[in-house]
């Protein structure tokens, strides 16, 4: 960022135009699979659903609410959950499908469920984003995966190393690094 004063006015030119739209992680940070590849590349040869299904808008404090009543965790590793740091967990404007789908994950694989990721900024961009509230990352564990492989349907990966979609259509990707599942729910 660059400040200039322009006759009495103060100027500020930004360089990066993401800092405008959704903010991206620190360059610093070494992208994900998920931040390399583009959207339309992630959902290729996906069906789309029509019509909206992930519910509403809810807070970081209404889905941690949810989330804790349902025995699933959670954790970030900057320890804390503001939106703004790629460091942290945040579930804030997530949508209340998708912590919907987070518990049905939980009650039919009978796993115990840990979230790593949320809407916070650092991950891949899109419509159906992290950001806007569609994804959530889960740590890898052996029940958890056991259960995705064998209720879900494999296709072949649009990105990352596995990919398994739902009955209902929602898509989980393993990611190597750092290794985790990368989860739609629509």
């Amino acid at each position: 960022m660059r400040t200039q004063i322009l006759g009495g006015l103060l100027a500020v030119t930004v360089s990066a135009i993401g800092l405008l739209t959704a903010p991206v992680a620190a360059a610093t940070a070494v992208p994900s699979t998920e931040q390399r590849t583009p959207e339309h590349v992630r959902l290729a040869g996906f069906d789309i659903p029509g019509q909206h299904r992930s519910g509403v808008k809810i807070s970081h404090a209404t889905a941690t609410a949810r989330l804790r009543a349902a025995g699933i965790t959670w954790s970030s590793s900057g320890n804390c959950s503001n939106r703004l740091d790629p460091s942290c967990t945040s579930f804030e404007q997530i949508y209340s499908g998708t912590i919907d789908q987070v518990i049905t994950l939980k009650r039919a694989s009978g796993c115990a469920v840990h979230l790593t990721g949320g809407t916070e900024t650092g991950h891949g961009s899109g419509t159906y984003s992290h950001w806007n509230g569609y994804k959530v990352d889960i740590r890898r564990a052996d029940c958890v995966e056991g259960y995705i492989r064998r209720s879900f349907t494999q296709r072949r990966p649009t990105f990352g190393v596995e990919q398994w979609v739902s009955a209902a259509g929602n898509i989980y990707t393993r990611e190597a690094n750092p290794p985790h599942w990368d989860v739609l729910y629509y």
